[in-house]
């Protein structure tokens, strides 16, 4: 009898594997919960695994948020003069179209060109991915999406914007492009994006990430990016903060700062970047309208829409849609940016113009932060370091449209490999900050019984942030809170001037 049992546990094993092989993830649901209840089939028959858009109706145009905002989000300043950026100014750092879209308030579609259309069907449309094994595994009454984004080389969201600002400096005539990254997946998706074009890459990588995710930076040097851990001795303001604080672990404004410097010494080059400011926002547009897209193709409308926030392209890619919804008065919905809370730019930060780099050679952007000083702890969630965030999202977040929590990296993490050994994808750490409250949400609906549908980006995979994953199942993962005498320096470095009172 004992052989029999084991046997056919064996084979059940055996039949799952296959499965997962097969990608039939439903049926291994239905194996794994054969014993939990009938909801769970019988929904199914209604709304697929995944709903996946035509390759026809892929977006053609990004959505432009800000031509919809009744207040609308700041300009940004020159340091100098304290008076708005004009296009010439710009045009001195970023591609010429990029500034037009960048100071585009008033256009609410702004045309995809053909040839980006042509790559994004390389892979897109993503698929929004109903969570049917983690609402089982949760006993929740509520209803989990997640969009997609990981299904690309690069791994991440970061490729809708990279192969845009890729093209217009290719259209410019440009040689190539200087940029920051955190955690590797804008830098990767950037890489590739230059690649694709033929333009040279120079990427300051922060350097905690360098060191932790060697195999990411490996794959930019595959696509023929140069680089270089930032803070470095190889610009004037890197040798700086290198000196102002030895042994730094490095930040996204200490990269932003070298990657701008290195553009400006170079003929020929623009910089570029992958969050913040609103031309990466509109670029991230597509997540936003694949996803509404999909959930009108089964009448579905969310309760809830999380994404993790670091300077905000994620969140305000998947977001915006719904958010022109509220604007105009037709929907209502509770939106949700989730942040590290050892870098708690929403929750902490202050609503003020700031430097957008720890340099101070950028323009000054009103916007939630923490001080273009502060440099975050050796957070493992690379791309969530950023002092700041989009002037955008921090004006919808003034103005109340959408909410913000901050949490743990060690309850993020719990939440990554829950997700992982039932959903079959293993996360980034990033889109895990999202996860930690999409699980939070569908697990208060089990107390209330509410079945509230839950939406959330899922930015990328983890499979490049191994040695996160290793800290954590060893046990040697750390929570780092910064106490108020931690954020103090920070905010006591944002610039005083009149109107920028705080």
């Amino acid at each position: 009898m004992l052989i029999y049992h084991l046997k056919c546990i064996f084979i059940q094993i055996y039949v799952k594997l296959l499965l997962l092989y097969m990608g039939n993830k439903e049926a291994i649901c239905n194996i794994m919960f054969a014993d939990t209840g009938k909801g769970m089939v019988t929904d199914m028959k209604k709304i697929p695994y995944k709903i996946y858009l035509e390759e026809n109706e892929i977006p053609t145009h990004w959505y432009n948020l800000r031509a919809e905002m009744k207040n609308k989000p700041a300009p940004l300043l020159n340091p100098e003069t304290l008076q708005p950026m004009t296009a010439e100014e710009l045009k001195a750092v970023f591609c010429d179209e990029l500034v037009t879209q960048e100071l585009d308030d008033t256009n609410a579609y702004i045309p995809i060109p053909q040839e980006i259309q042509d790559f994004y069907k390389m892979y897109r449309p993503s698929p929004l991915v109903r969570a049917y094994c983690l609402e089982e595994k949760l006993q929740t009454p509520a209803k989990i999406y997640y969009k997609f984004e990981g299904n690309n080389t690069s791994g991440s969201h970061k490729l809708n914007s990279a192969i845009a600002q890729a093209y217009y400096a290719k259209k410019q005539g440009l040689k190539g492009v200087t940029t920051e990254t955190g955690a590797g997946q804008w830098g990767t998706a950037l890489s590739m994006a230059c690649a694709y074009f033929g333009l040279d890459c120079l990427v300051y990588m922060v350097k905690v990430s360098y060191e932790q995710k060697p195999f990411r930076r490996e794959v930019m040097r595959t696509y023929g990016a140069t680089v270089t851990p930032s803070p470095s001795e190889t610009t004037e303001i890197g040798r700086k903060i290198l000196a102002e604080h030895p042994g730094t672990s490095g930040s996204l404004g200490c990269a932003i700062s070298e990657a701008v410097e290195a553009e400006m010494g170079r003929e020929g080059y623009r910089y570029v970047l992958g969050s913040v400011l609103n031309q990466v926002l509109l670029h991230q547009t597509v997540i936003g309208l694949e996803a509404k897209a999909a959930l009108d193709k089964y009448e579905i409308v969310p309760d809830i829409i999380i994404g993790c926030a670091g300077g905000g392209s994620n969140l305000g890619g998947l977001i915006s849609p719904f958010a022109g919804e509220m604007i105009r008065g037709e929907r209502n919905y509770r939106i949700i940016g989730v942040e590290p809370a050892s870098c708690p730019s929403f929750t902490r930060g202050v609503f003020a113009y700031d430097f957008c780099d720890t340099g101070k050679v950028c323009p000054l952007a009103k916007m939630y932060t923490l001080g273009s000083g502060f440099i975050p702890s050796a957070n493992h969630a690379g791309g969530l370091r950023y002092h700041g965030m989009s002037p955008v999202l921090s004006q919808l977040y003034h103005d109340g449209i959408m909410e913000a929590v901050s949490v743990e990296q060690t309850s993020v993490f719990d939440a990554a490999t829950q997700f992982a050994r039932v959903e079959g994808i293993l996360p980034a750490p990033e889109s895990s900050h999202a996860i930690r409250v999409a699980i939070d949400e569908a697990l208060k609906c089990k107390e209330t019984g509410e079945e509230k549908t839950i939406v959330f980006g899922l930015t990328g995979t983890g499979y490049f942030d191994m040695v996160a994953y290793e800290k954590y199942n060893n046990g040697e993962m750390r929570d780092y809170v910064p106490a108020d005498a931690d954020l103090k320096p920070g905010l006591d470095g944002i610039p005083r001037f009149p109107g920028n009172e705080f």
